[in-house]
């Protein structure tokens, strides 16, 4: 059960009303165009406050894409991007730099600085970004690693451990200034199914104890079930669907009900070779 649903649990049995979560990220009429190519057309998304969004779709169906213009990377053709209501195309340098430590991003390789260990990756946006002092960040880089279960690997170049691991020490830089939003690019991408159910676990986990707005792009349909309070399904550039995961699962959208589902030729019954195939006298 998410936050939000808690605390509109909560209120139904004291018999209080309460206010709808603010709005942490909306788009409008987003636009995108590369050489004359409109890859995404008019996205219209919102994002409340303790929400996870699962945004989900096949290969180049644009939530790449989709990623960046939430990020700030790419500047849409055509529409808006708000974080925090904020238009961050139209903010200055200084106004998206402040916007920019509300968020957090893990990125789907990890992306961790080669030559720094894990905990000076963690260390990293603590040095950048606040007035704290070498002993305080060292703290606060032991808790974020006890959050992701990699204490013992504080030490450790980045060569030195599994993607996994590399996964969950991206994931503990992502959370270092405690930001408000996360965005998951890919978390779960070519790990086990243990080392995912533990990706799953911890964006289920910081959604819960931090109160965490999450956006998570991911095409593993197993993990976006396990983690999704709502999911969109694109398709060449456009939301075909949008729901709660159930609502996903039994939508009719042909689109939606083959991506999810598989397609009907995986579903073909399989039946064993005769004998005559088998090289034996029938």
């Amino acid at each position: 059960m998410t936050t939000r649903q808690i605390r509109n649990q909560e209120a139904e049995q004291s018999g209080t009303a309460t206010t709808e979560p603010e709005i942490v990220v909306r788009t409008r009429n987003l636009i995108k165009r590369f050489e004359g190519r409109e890859v995404l057309h008019g996205i219209d998304l919102s994002v409340r406050r303790g929400e996870t969004l699962v945004v989900m779709g096949a290969s180049g169906c644009g939530k790449s894409t989709l990623l960046r213009c939430l990020l700030g990377a790419h500047a849409p053709d055509e529409g808006t991007v708000e974080l925090f209501g904020k238009d961050i195309h139209a903010l200055g340098r200084r106004e998206m730099d402040d916007v920019r430590k509300r968020f957090g991003i893990l990125f789907q390789s990890g992306a961790l600085y080669s030559s720094m260990t894990v905990g000076e990756n963690v260390a990293l946006p603590l040095k950048e970004h606040t007035d704290l002092s070498k002993d305080m960040i060292d703290l606060m880089v032991k808790v974020k690693l006890e959050l992701v279960g990699l204490r013992e690997a504080e030490d450790l170049l980045p060569s030195q451990i599994s993607g996994g691991m590399a996964k969950r020490a991206g994931l503990a830089r992502a959370i270092a200034l405690d930001p408000e939003l996360l965005f998951y690019d890919e978390p779960t991408s070519g790990l086990d199914p243990i080392m995912t159910g533990i990706i799953d676990g911890l964006i289920m986990d910081l959604a819960r104890t931090m109160n965490v707005t999450s956006v998570v792009v991911t095409h593993d349909l197993k993990s976006a079930f396990r983690v999704a309070d709502r999911m969109v399904v694109l398709n060449e550039g456009r939301i075909v669907a949008e729901g709660m995961p159930h609502e996903i699962k039994g939508h009719t959208d042909p689109f939606v009900r083959r991506f999810i589902q598989g397609p009907i030729e995986a579903k073909t019954a399989i039946f064993p070779r005769s004998a005559l195939e088998r090289g034996t006298a029938g």
